[in-house]
């Protein structure tokens, strides 16, 4: 495998960060453009209560870490947003099972992985991270481990104190 240059390296990752950064925290803007209420009406109906008020939260956070990964800014703790919602997402999916075709939860996995390891790559030198010197020691395992851990349990916290089933037919 050819050896990548710090430069190479990083102009990839800013490329990655911008754009996974940008359409995530699209989605996020999303809810809020399309009116919160169809966010709230499909919280509600996925167990996930009070449903206005997590649509105007999971929007918020779509947005902010969305933003901080796309200008590289404390990378790991903004995958840990991103992994957070994508596993109380992916929770609420989990009956429709794996596939996306089904409304399952393979799309959020995917984002979840993503972002996890976008944190364990580090943001690169064309980033805020590099520019204010704040998180180097942070890539690497150290990152995929931040972005997992607060990211997981920040979802399952959410869940536990959030997440009420939806009552079965």
């Amino acid at each position: 495998m050819a050896d990548l240059s710090a430069t190479y390296f990083s102009t990839i990752i800013l490329v990655f960060r911008v754009v996974f950064g940008l359409v995530f925290a699209g989605h996020g803007w999303g809810k809020r453009k399309g009116g919160i209420d169809g966010a709230a009406k499909s919280f509600e109906s996925k167990g996930i209560r009070p449903g206005r008020v997590h649509a105007q939260l999971a929007s918020l956070t779509e947005i902010g870490t969305g933003l901080m990964i796309a200008f590289g800014l404390l990378l790991p703790f903004a995958a840990a947003g991103v992994v957070g919602v994508m596993v109380v997402a992916g929770w609420t999916l989990r009956n429709n099972g794996f596939w996306i075709l089904n409304q399952g939860w393979e799309y959020t996995l995917m984002l979840a992985l993503t972002a996890a390891l976008l944190a364990g790559l580090g943001a690169g030198d064309y980033s805020l991270d590099a520019v204010f010197d704040l998180v180097d020691p942070l890539n690497g395992l150290v990152g995929v481990a931040l972005a997992l851990g607060i990211g997981v349990m920040a979802g399952v916290g959410h869940l536990a104190a959030f997440y009420r089933p939806p009552p079965t037919d």
